[in-house]
């Protein structure tokens, strides 16, 4: 959690100096993708950190100083985590996260110059790796995790087509089930995101 709070405060400290790089770009509708990542906290049974990557896209719509827009995301992460003692005595879960789809909405308010802050919403849906072993038989499974998403960012311009983007999001899946037996852990993540993208 340090890691996220000090990449946030780098974040937002990048996004100060940003408009100086872009004055003359005031368009904040618009198609826009942008390539992201970050670091990636995932707390199954404990909080483990690794890295995220992926692509976002969306359309915004200016209502007049109010900016409202829709937003698809897909990503994958490096982070793995694992519990033991769950089902049985002795019995080791290990957890990879895989893809992760999201989509939603956010609605913000355009600064000068072009730039966006914004707090978003929406659903999301991630991939979980599962290897499950009680001493005598091992099971290996793909799970489906739906979930929440709750965020906030900002955007600035680098040019007319061009920006920059820092986000925090917190996701919630709710209770981790192998093979449709939940194991007693929910699954949440905590978010740092950096990315750059393009107008249209």
């Amino acid at each position: 959690m340090r890691k996220i709070a000090f990449s946030m405060a780098a974040i937002a400290a990048s996004a100060i100096a940003t408009p100086a790089l872009a004055q003359d770009s005031d368009n904040v509708s618009g198609a826009r993708v942008a390539i992201i990542t970050g670091i990636d906290a995932v707390d199954i049974d404990g909080t483990e950190e690794g890295l995220l990557y992926g692509i976002t896209a969306g359309y915004d719509f200016d209502l007049g100083g109010a900016v409202v827009g829709v937003e698809a995301e897909l990503a994958d992460s490096t982070v793995d985590a694992s519990a033991n003692g769950l089902l049985v005595a002795g019995d080791r879960l290990e957890v990879d996260a895989e893809r992760d789809i999201y989509v939603g909405v956010r609605v913000g308010a355009a600064l000068g110059g072009g730039g966006l802050v914004y707090a978003k919403a929406g659903y999301t849906n991630a991939r979980l790796g599962t290897t499950y072993t009680d001493g005598a038989t091992t099971i290996n499974l793909g799970d489906n995790l739906d979930g929440y998403r709750l965020g906030f960012g900002a955007e600035f311009p680098l040019s007319d087509s061009v920006f920059v983007r820092g986000e925090y999001r917190y996701s919630d899946y709710g209770e981790l089930e192998v093979g449709g037996t939940p194991v007693g852990l929910d699954v949440s993540r905590h978010q740092g995101v950096v990315g750059i993208g393009f107008k249209y």
